[in-house]
């Protein structure tokens, strides 16, 4: 389960990454609760214009930095936006501090932290190729996502504390110190055991071959049509959380951090589970989103807040068991030379789809209450269920040129 960690470049990046990552869930957290209860009064489509501002540049510049990733030093571009994204965090959290921020410099830094985290994306993403051999790939990007999800259960549940304590201002200044973390682990990396991944070629046209290559892969397509779906509609859980906690069942920050961390108990099970599969297989997709439907039925039903958060759980697991698998199997599957270009366009398509459904399941949180925006999550499962029926009925009775969906 953990032989990636085995590997000393890869063990150094996974502890930077763990410290950083509770920084930014700290963070986001945090950010939520600014703009839900502090700045606004409880208004979810406020919510869903900051997630959209800070995905937008997900669809717009995703592709120029796929050809980044693939053509320069990841290592260097990592240090580069880590080191920007910690200065954006001082940046708000002072103004927080002296009490200078309102809603619209709260949009200006979420669309700023877009622009720095698409580049950061694929970089990091594909980064994890270099530091582990192939047979490792799979295992590696599940140890990120539990890496990911651990922090998503220690962050919030500070956040929450600290929020109630000191305040947001803090927080944001905390997250500035925890980038220190993930810049020295990228500089201890030892750079001759790196598998540096062939250099993508100067010229024009590198956009377009790596959209032509993902336009051939039914069995790619059918992956990033899923977690389009799921990205957009599903993953939304900052404003489920947040108009359930505060709407629904009428508690504040602490709760809305427990909850929080309730969700990354699930979705750090999910990661682990992952993580013990020798290779990802797309089966494991498409049932996943069966069972993310059927768990965020059971979540938007609840009749009180502790059933709510138990139902949490699952819709934890399910959603990382398709992050997981979908990430680990588009890499694995992908021509080194092509990946971070492939790779931002599914992070494009995953992380880009929010700027549409963020305010759509903010609109009818406000509209219809917490509940019926909640039941988005459980359209985009069903949906990604049927893709996946309908790729097997179509493809794999006769698919080549990639593993088997098992």
């Amino acid at each position: 389960m953990f032989r990636s960690l085995r590997i000393r470049n890869y063990r150094l990046w996974f502890t930077g990454a763990l410290v950083s990552n509770i920084g930014t869930w700290m963070q986001r957290t945090a950010q939520s609760w600014l703009v839900f209860d502090e700045l606004t009064d409880h208004d979810s489509t406020a919510m869903g214009v900051v997630m959209a501002l800070q995905f937008v540049p997900q669809l717009l510049l995703a592709p120029y930095a796929g050809v980044l990733a693939d053509r320069y030093d990841r290592r260097r571009i990592l240090v580069l936006t880590q080191g920007i994204m910690a200065l954006l965090a001082a940046a708000l959290g002072t103004l927080l501090l002296l009490d200078l921020a309102g809603l619209s410099t709260v949009y200006v830094f979420a669309l700023a932290l877009g622009v720095v985290a698409t580049f950061d994306a694929p970089v990091r993403q594909t980064f994890v190729s270099e530091m582990v051999p192939d047979t490792h790939l799979s295992n590696a990007v599940a140890l990120n996502s539990t890496s990911f999800n651990s922090a998503r259960l220690i962050g919030p549940a500070v956040a929450g504390v600290l929020v109630a304590a000191v305040g947001t201002g803090w927080v944001f200044v905390l997250n500035t110190l925890t980038f220190a973390a993930m810049i020295w682990a990228i500089v201890l990396i030892d750079a001759g055991r790196l598998r540096p991944a062939p250099r993508a070629r100067r010229g024009r046209g590198q956009i377009r071959e790596g959209i032509g290559y993902v336009a051939h892969r039914p069995d790619i397509v059918a992956v990033m049509a899923t977690i389009f779906m799921i990205g957009t509609f599903g993953m939304n859980f900052a404003v489920y959380l947040a108009a359930m906690a505060g709407s629904e069942f009428g508690r504040g920050s602490e709760e809305f951090g427990l909850l929080n961390s309730m969700l990354a108990l699930g979705t750090v099970t999910g990661a682990l589970l992952s993580a013990r599969r020798e290779r990802a297989r797309l089966r494991y997709i498409f049932i996943g989103c069966a069972a993310f439907a059927v768990s965020c039925l059971g979540a938007a039903t609840a009749p009180s807040l502790w059933l709510f958060a138990v139902w949490l759980i699952p819709c934890g697991v399910s959603s990382l068991t398709i992050m997981t698998t979908a990430n680990a199997y588009v890499q694995s599957t992908t021509a080194p030379a092509m990946r971070g270009r492939v790779m931002s366009l599914y992070m494009a398509i995953f992380m880009g789809g929010t700027p549409i459904g963020a305010p759509v399941v903010g609109w009818l949180t406000d509209t219809f209450g917490a509940r019926w925006g909640m039941g988005s999550a459980v359209l985009a499962g069903l949906v990604g269920a049927l893709i996946g029926a309908w790729f097997a009925w179509r493809h794999v009775p006769a698919r080549s040129g990639a593993p088997t969906a098992g």
